[in-house]
């Protein structure tokens, strides 16, 4: 694990034009000092000492009060975190909905055993680190059969890609590179269900101290080693950013309860399945609530919704005044993580194992001879994945906090997101869009049915794609 800061310095243009470059405190300050007079940012520059930048925070801006959080909100921070948990990697991103940045994608590289984290660093017991050492083996073991598996049966069954028929045909070697990489897409796609939430991932992330404090309070507060570890590593990379932030980020007792209640709410959900088996391709429930302001209803949110040409277009405030909050009973991590990177509002799951999807829904005539091989592969890894599954839940419900690293990512949880409307049609339209995953545009197709039920006046001007490749 190393987490590393990255500093923005100034562009040859802002250089040239003789445009300011503060630290990251000293921007904070320097806004800071907007509220207590009208001076104008020329006059504040003017007091820094270019010689003892940081000296400047303190010596010159003595108001600045980091106790005060909206003054640690204009401190720009950005990390990348090598190294950390699929699982880790999530939850970081669940706590932090206003931050930009990016994870190392499965749909586009071809993961490796060696990357599994150590049982050591995740804390896993020692008396069942051979089992969890032999379940990790055997989760890799099924994705890489997986993956060749779906790359054999679509090589023999091209038109499952649903490739264009000018790009199939061209004989360039551009075409067949981009022919190639949805080839191992397509694999990657329905193979990745078997990973580990214990493999490596890489994220980086940029937002405010303010948002890095909280993050190491909430890691520092858990009873997970790796997340005390990155949280003690962000810690480092803070104190080279913002040190004057520092007293804010670290483990408290009212984060630490709260936590623990939380965990005991999850151990009992789960002491009341123990001992049954995770359902296989279980039928995710989609739910729908949406809240409308005062006097608007179908027609106002459709009118809203007159010059919405892109996804990225106007929406009129009717639809942004309108609540939603939308969740399934039952989704793969796979597809968790991949919603859960959406900036705003709040997402939720009880992190309870709920059953494992295993892409078996995605096996065409199962009985003809070509699917045979994905079909009997798919039915093993799907087993092994349903018992693993189960068996984390069983050690969540014996009250072991790493139960999580047992999980895959076609384990199922349920997974809520409360937004509003404007940023629920954008997701939606980006999840059913070109290039989107199979697997969460049917999830964003069954929730936007439960939207038109509600409002068929929007259907056509909600822009819903059909997941078509790119």
């Amino acid at each position: 694990m190393k987490a590393t800061l990255v500093s923005i310095c100034p562009t040859d243009a802002a250089n040239a034009a003789g445009r300011h470059a503060l630290t990251p405190e000293l921007l904070a300050a320097t806004g800071a000092r907007y509220s207590r007079n009208n001076e104008g940012m020329e006059s504040i520059v003017a007091k820094i000492d270019p010689a003892r930048l940081d000296a400047s925070v303190d010596s010159i801006f003595k108001m600045l009060d980091y106790g005060h959080q909206s003054i640690a909100d204009m401190v720009p921070v950005a990390i990348f975190m090598d190294g950390i948990s699929m699982w880790l990697a999530y939850h970081v991103w669940s706590l932090a909905p206003v931050a930009g940045g990016q994870e190392s994608s499965t749909r586009y590289i071809r993961m490796s055993p060696e990357s599994v984290l150590p049982p050591e660093d995740l804390g896993i017991p020692a008396e069942l680190r051979c089992e969890w050492r032999a379940s990790m083996e055997g989760a890799f073991s099924h994705y890489s059969r997986l993956e060749e598996a779906w790359s054999n049966f679509v090589r023999a069954n091209p038109g499952e890609l649903r490739i264009p028929a000018a790009l199939r045909d061209d004989e360039s070697d551009k075409a067949r590179r981009q022919v190639a990489r949805m080839v191992r897409n397509y694999s990657f796609d329905r193979a990745r269900y078997l990973l580990p939430t214990a493999l490596s991932t890489n994220v980086m992330l940029v937002m405010s101290a303010r948002s890095w404090a909280s993050l190491c309070t909430n890691l520092s507060s858990l009873p997970l080693p790796e997340a005390n570890a990155l949280a003690e590593a962000l810690r480092g990379e803070l104190s080279l950013a913002a040190p004057h932030l520092l007293r804010h980020a670290v483990a408290t007792q009212d984060a630490r309860a709260g936590l623990a209640r939380e965990f005991d709410a999850r151990r009992a959900m789960a002491a009341a399945l123990a001992g049954t088996p995770c359902p296989q391709d279980r039928c995710s429930v989609p739910h729908l609530e949406v809240s409308t302001p005062h006097g608007v209803g179908g027609a106002e949110l459709a009118s809203a919704l007159d010059f919405h040409s892109n996804r990225y277009a106007w929406q009129g405030p009717d639809i942004a005044r309108t609540a939603v909050r939308f969740s399934w009973d039952a989704m793969a991590f796979a597809e968790m993580r991949d919603l859960n990177r959406h900036r705003t509002g709040t997402k939720h799951s009880s992190f309870v194992p709920r059953g494992f999807y295993c892409a078996l829904d995605q096996i065409p005539h199962p009985n003809e001879f070509f699917a045979a091989p994905v079909d009997i592969e798919a039915g093993d890894a799907a087993n092994f994945g349903a018992r693993l599954s189960a068996r984390a839940r069983d050690l969540l419900a014996a009250g072991d906090p790493t139960y999580i690293y047992w999980t895959l990512l076609g384990t199922e949880f349920d997974f809520e997101h409360v937004t509003t409307a404007d940023k629920f049609i954008y997701e939606a339209e980006l999840r059913t869009g070109t290039g989107a995953h199979y697997r969460y545009a049917r999830h964003f197709h069954d929730m936007l049915a439960l939207w038109y039920e509600r409002f068929p006046e929007t259907r056509g001007k909600v822009l819903e794609g059909s997941a078509e490749p790119e």
